[in-house]
């Protein structure tokens, strides 16, 4: 890839009231900067669907992605990789998104429709005035039935000013960070089994109508009177080891020097300092985890970390309802995962 160039990008405190101020401080100090390759969108990505609504930017380092009365969007990666660093700068759609899912993620759903591995970030719309929700998620092996869903709030206005989602995944660990924040770590383990993702996978970005479960589980549906939904990404990252999904799919010798590279990575580990600042996040930010849900798994599943702050807030879990599938609505127009009911989830 050409015209690569380096990036230093830095985590912001954004202005928020006094008594945040402490809790977010702590976020601060775990900013230390990323040093980060990007890429021009043609060198890395192509477009997936809606072309129209695909509107790279005049430098070439980025791009819009449109959702209107027609259609949605997407972008996918020219490349599958095994394991790697997938990262991009995003600004999210501004006033009124109900019904809306922006998705940034990995899968190889297109190669294997039945043994998937997939690994998410979906934004899940706003009324106006009401903070963003968000969830990430995994399966591997198709282990869509045990779905791996945590939900969460930001401290910040998303749709302002850019900020940074990465993806990192490796054979050890999978970690998802907002700007240089850790928010969730999950690690390989025997017990897993397949559900830890382990074939090649591409990355793909889209937005799209979900308005059948996306905000307030379908409640509250896509309003195309504020249309076109746009959602901004720029200063894309990818990094790790291009690989054909058809051959051999772990442990290639020829990307083991880049996967040990990768591990080297500073992103690639939590720290002591970023793990209490991710516990930090998850204790104030989060509103729903798997790993806590007696109703749905009576028995956590084996890579869940039972954390007794955690346990005692999510004690009553099981009043939540849940329904419907974790399966692709169209592989190239859009994803459903399995809806959680978060109408009444109290305050930050």
């Amino acid at each position: 890839m050409d015209h690569i160039h380096r990036l230093r990008c830095f985590g912001t405190i954004p202005k928020i009231p006094f008594l945040l101020l402490l809790s977010l401080l702590l976020f601060s100090f775990v900013n230390a900067s990323f040093d980060l390759a990007t890429i021009p969108f043609n060198d890395g990505y192509s477009p997936l669907f809606g072309a129209s609504n695909v509107v790279r930017s005049e430098d070439g380092y980025g791009v819009q992605l449109r959702l209107d009365r027609y259609t949605g969007s997407g972008f996918i990666s020219s490349s599958m990789y095994q394991y790697g660093f997938f990262s991009a700068r995003i600004k999210l759609p501004s006033n009124y998104s109900a019904g809306i899912c922006v998705a940034f993620y990995t899968s190889n759903g297109d190669v294997f429709e039945k043994s998937h591995d997939e690994l998410d970030f979906e934004f899940l719309g706003n009324v106006a005035g009401k903070p963003w929700r968000f969830q990430t998620n995994l399966c591997g092996n198709g282990s869509t039935n045990r779905g791996r869903e945590e939900r969460y709030r930001l401290w910040f206005d998303p749709t302002k000013e850019f900020h940074r989602y990465s993806i990192l995944w490796t054979a050890k660990n999978v970690i998802f960070y907002i700007d240089e924040v850790p928010i969730r770590e999950v690690l390989q383990s025997e017990e897993m089994g397949g559900d830890y993702p382990s074939k090649p996978m591409s990355l793909y970005a889209t937005i799209w109508d979900a308005s059948n479960w996306a905000t307030s589980g379908g409640k509250y549906k896509v309003n195309y009177k504020y249309a076109p939904f746009v959602t901004e990404f720029k200063d894309l990252v990818l990094k790790g080891c291009s690989a054909d999904p058809i051959q051999e799919v772990t442990g290639t010798k020829s990307c083991s020097d880049q996967h040990a590279d990768l591990e080297a990575q500073d992103y690639a580990g939590v720290t002591p300092m970023r793990r209490l600042t991710m516990r930090r996040f998850r204790q104030r930010y989060m509103y729903y985890s798997y790993c806590y849900d007696t109703l749905r798994y009576p028995v956590p599943q084996p890579e869940c970390v039972i954390v007794p702050s955690e346990k005692q807030r999510f004690k009553e879990i099981g009043r939540l309802k849940f329904g419907g599938s974790h399966h692709r609505q169209s592989r190239r127009r859009g994803r459903t995962t399995t809806p959680v009911d978060h109408t009444d989830q109290g305050d930050m």
